[in-house]
């Protein structure tokens, strides 16, 4: 896929022999994949078997027992990449868009009510996060890879709590994402609707 929009320089993500080991077991070794600009990478294996420790790794938040990770046309790592854990870490007295709000300033972005229509959630802007559903909840999460574009999208289960339309959004922001020349790693256990460039399996 080409890499026309926002991320004009083409990044992209090489994986060389990486071993991830926790609490002294190996969860995985000699890994190698590349991910390129526009592409998507779905990250599978069994509960326990290294899906998130590997995004982790890529995101800098935990150091592989073995081989590297290298990054092109990526000079800080840390503004470069979204990572969207399991966990939505909400704040239950703010609001929908108090969220959107401090995530732009947070993370130089913008654009929240672009990011409130993309995630559905442009009618309940002004419900605190206590109120919101499983599924509204999620989605406002996911809100946060839109209010300060990054070109690396690292999401650990993002449809967790989503239902059919949920995750048809995210599909969209998914395909909207790529189509800019953004790069996706998702882990799953179920497909998300969207057919990815490479399956990465992972486990001992």
């Amino acid at each position: 896929m080409g890499a026309a929009g926002p991320f004009q320089d083409k990044p992209g993500i090489s994986v060389h022999d990486l071993a991830i080991a926790r609490g002294g077991r190996v969860l995985f070794e000699a890994l190698s994949f590349a991910v390129q600009s526009g592409g998507y990478a779905e990250v599978r294996g069994a509960n326990g078997s290294g899906k998130t420790s590997l995004l982790r790794a890529i995101a800098g938040f935990l150091k592989p027992r073995a081989g590297r990770i290298a990054f092109e046309h990526i000079e800080e790592r840390a503004t470069a990449l979204h990572f969207l854990g399991h966990l939505n870490a909400l704040k239950q007295a703010a609001s929908v868009r108090a969220h959107l709000r401090y995530w732009a300033g947070l993370l130089s972005g913008g654009d929240e009510d672009g990011a409130l229509a993309s995630i559905g959630l442009a009618g309940i802007a002004d419900l605190p996060a206590r109120a919101l559903s499983q599924g509204q909840g999620r989605r406002l999460a996911i809100g946060r890879l839109l209010v300060a574009p990054r070109p690396v999208w690292l999401l650990d289960e993002p449809a967790a709590a989503l239902d059919a339309a949920g995750r048809d959004m995210l599909a969209g922001l998914i395909a909207d994402h790529r189509r800019g020349g953004g790069i996706v790693l998702a882990a799953v256990h179920e497909p998300l609707g969207v057919e990815p460039d490479q399956v990465v399996t992972v486990g001992v």
